[in-house]
């Protein structure tokens, strides 16, 4: 499969850099210095998060992140889909979407969200931590994505100094997108990430299809439509109305 070299190009778009993939002298991930946390999204905690803005990831995301694309509303925080005066308000992307994404890095701990995803081809809903160049540290990166062309089912995977190819697809038995459920991921200082939806584990990666991530990481979650990437995610076509992902809580344990 294509994926690792796309997801490549994707994290370095996002950055707007080339970078080189190994950096040597890896820092502890326990320097990093956000503590545990819950957010039940009443509101936008600006000490704790900030809205992607005035910007695109390229490469394969056909998308512009809008900070107006990222509400709250009901006890919910909602990242919004849609053609909102695109393609000049939308960095030039003919979609508008909302990214979420934590102003601390987080160490080894329990990460955990509340959500309900978007049922649409072509589309991904994540929640997932990353790091990289840009907090000058080595890209690692743990996954939870919901692919719209299958609601039924969760992408899991990691990233080490830019090497990722560790997809595992579970499936869920329900539909993502029809309700709230709960998708968490232990990271543990001694070798092992482990999965969980709705409180069961259903995966553990060891270190034995590659090495784990060491670094700090950013909590984030986003919503978007891919292109180039059909053979992924299916072709997307927008349905002629707004798209939410919705997010009813997010927490953090630190271990």
């Amino acid at each position: 499969m294509s994926i690792p070299r796309s997801r490549t190009r994707r994290a370095l778009a996002a950055l707007g850099i080339a970078v080189a993939l190994t950096v040597p002298g890896a820092v502890p991930a326990q320097a990093a210095i956000g503590p545990s946390f819950t957010d039940d999204f009443n509101g936008f905690d600006t000490g704790r998060w900030y809205k992607a803005d005035g910007y695109s990831n390229g490469s394969m995301f056909n998308v512009g992140w809008r900070a107006d694309h990222v509400t709250f509303g009901g006890g919910t925080m909602n990242l919004n889909l849609d053609t909102q005066t695109c393609p000049g308000g939308c960095s030039g992307k003919p979609y508008a979407s909302g990214e979420y994404r934590t102003t601390d890095l987080y160490s080894y701990g329990r990460f955990e969200a509340r959500l309900k995803a978007v049922r649409n081809p072509g589309t991904v809903t994540s929640f997932f931590t990353y790091t990289g160049p840009s907090d000058n540290q080595p890209w690692d990166e743990i996954d939870v994505e919901i692919l719209g062309k299958n609601t039924r089912q969760v992408q899991l995977n990691y990233f080490t100094n830019g090497v990722g190819g560790h997809e595992t697809v579970i499936n869920l038995g329900f539909d993502a997108a029809a309700g709230y459920h709960n998708y968490a991921f232990e990271w543990w200082r001694g070798g092992t990430i482990n999965w969980f939806v709705d409180g069961a584990l259903v995966h553990q990666e060891n270190g034995s299809r590659g090495p784990l991530p060491t670094h700090p990481q950013r909590i984030m979650m986003n919503l978007w439509p891919g292109i180039g990437v059909d053979s992924w995610l299916q072709p997307f076509t927008y349905p002629g109305y707004r798209l939410t992902a919705g997010y009813d809580w997010a927490k953090y344990t630190k271990y």
